[in-house]
């Protein structure tokens, strides 16, 4: 019994310490997880739902004008994709608004034209002979017949005289004639001569007519010869370089002496386009469609009306030549120079005008969303007329009709859109493009994100 006692005693505190990592755990002793772990665990499984919703909001936020513009496209009806984007139920859309104006708006055709005179002459002399005097100046402005040149003319006075002698000699021999006629008729009266005398005498007077007639001819000959040394201006106009002196020889063969130029009224040339030939002839027809002339230098524009459409279309470039007439009384206009041509062809009577800008190129054309009384974004198509500048006309929106301007872009069919004022000192139809990148480039700042923020809270 001894033995059996010492030998429990033995084995009792071996067995109480082995009871402890085995039989008997104490409460110290216990395998549990670490508290570490534990807390970590729910952190890390809320931190991934939140993502998991953030990124699904973010997704349907993102994804929902290119469903509405998909359903457009597809052929759906404004009101069904509008009633998609409202049962996402997003806040109102805070957009610019412009008033559809009504306006009279003139087609306009652009081109570059070179101003020519209407009437440009280089003088030249008729005979070969040498200059006694220059009447004028350089730079000098002359009026119609005023003289320019005295050419030698002491040949030309001297045949003038000898035809005048000769006509005087012809006349005293036809004086003798006629004469001799009336002689010849009273004698036959008396028959003392023979019908075949007068007859004779007859034919000299007659022939000594025609002679008188040439003298005469002739000295009207030596007058034209005589005129063409002296050199006058045929039309009014500015006078050149003078490229001759006193003295100098000149013939018809060579230099110009001077070049006249007509700068009031004065003329500017440009072509058009072949597809614009109906839309010139039209303006033509209706009295001259007004045309503007721009400097390109200074900016300042002269007024003037189509003069004149070619009758030939360049088969080489495809255009067809045409002019303008304009007053240059202050002489702004100077022949060479180039200038900015405006056409008017035509105009639109009573025309909707909106900002370019507003406009939206969507798969199934142009197209602008118009904001009815109730605040609602509606898409509708439009087919531009005419553009020019920062304005269009178009059709399919009425004069008074409210149309987005900025934040477009952030639009749904059916969308609500609250109307903010636009940037101080910076006109609607100007800023469009401008305002639509920076709304673009915020867009993210105005829609997306703040759904992402709303919805973290959430989570």
């Amino acid at each position: 019994m001894s033995a059996r006692a010492a030998a429990a005693a033995s084995a009792r505190p071996a067995g109480r310490e082995n009871g402890r990592a085995a039989g008997s755990p104490g409460r110290a002793d216990i395998d549990l997880p670490s508290q570490s772990k534990v807390v970590k665990k729910p952190l890390v499984l809320g931190i991934a739902g939140v993502t998991v919703a953030v990124a699904a909001v973010a997704f349907v936020l993102m994804r929902g004008p290119a469903s509405s513009d998909a359903a457009l496209a597809s052929g759906a009806s404004p009101g069904a994709a509008g009633s998609a984007a409202s049962s996402a139920g997003g806040p109102p859309v805070s957009v610019s608004l412009v008033a559809v104006q009504k306006r009279d708006v003139e087609v306009m055709l652009d081109a570059t034209g070179t101003v020519t005179a209407l009437n440009s002459v280089d003088v030249r002399p008729q005979i070969s002979t040498t200059i006694t005097k220059v009447h004028i100046r350089e730079g000098q402005f002359v009026t119609a017949g005023q003289p320019l040149f005295s050419l030698d003319a002491r040949n030309d006075e001297v045949n003038l005289t000898k035809a005048r002698a000769q006509l005087a000699k012809d006349l005293a021999a036809l004086a003798d004639a006629q004469r001799q006629l009336a002689r010849s008729k009273d004698l036959f009266a008396q028959n003392f001569i023979a019908q075949g005398v007068v007859d004779t005498n007859q034919t000299l007077v007659d022939s000594q007519q025609a002679v008188v007639a040439s003298d005469r001819a002739a000295i009207e000959a030596a007058q034209v010869a005589l005129s063409y040394s002296r050199i006058t201006a045929t039309a009014a106009g500015r006078a050149g370089a003078i490229n001759v002196f006193a003295g100098s020889f000149v013939q018809p063969s060579g230099t110009a002496l001077v070049t006249i130029t007509q700068l009031d009224p004065i003329a500017v040339a440009f072509s058009l386009p072949q597809r614009n030939l109906g839309q010139a002839l039209a303006a033509l027809r209706g009295g001259g469609g007004t045309v503007t002339a721009t400097f390109p230098e200074t900016g300042a524009s002269a007024s003037g009306k189509l003069l004149f459409v070619d009758n030939t279309v360049d088969a080489n470039s495809g255009t067809v030549k045409v002019k303008a007439e304009f007053a240059n009384k202050d002489e702004r206009l100077w022949p060479g120079a180039f200038v900015n041509i405006r056409l008017a062809v035509q105009t639109l009577k009573g025309a909707s005008v909106i900002p370019q800008a507003s406009i939206i190129q969507s798969p199934r054309g142009k197209m602008v969303y118009v904001v009815d009384a109730s605040g609602k974004a509606t898409p509708r198509p439009v087919e531009v007329l005419y553009a020019e500048g920062a304005d269009a006309a178009v059709s399919g929106v009425k004069p008074g009709e409210k149309v987005v301007l900025d934040g477009r872009q952030n639009l749904r069919p059916g969308s609500s859109v609250i109307e903010r004022a636009p940037a101080d000192g910076m006109p609607r139809g100007r800023r469009g493009g401008a305002a639509s990148a920076a709304s673009g480039a915020n867009s993210g700042a105005s829609g997306p994100p703040a759904a992402v923020a709303s919805a973290v809270p959430t989570a």
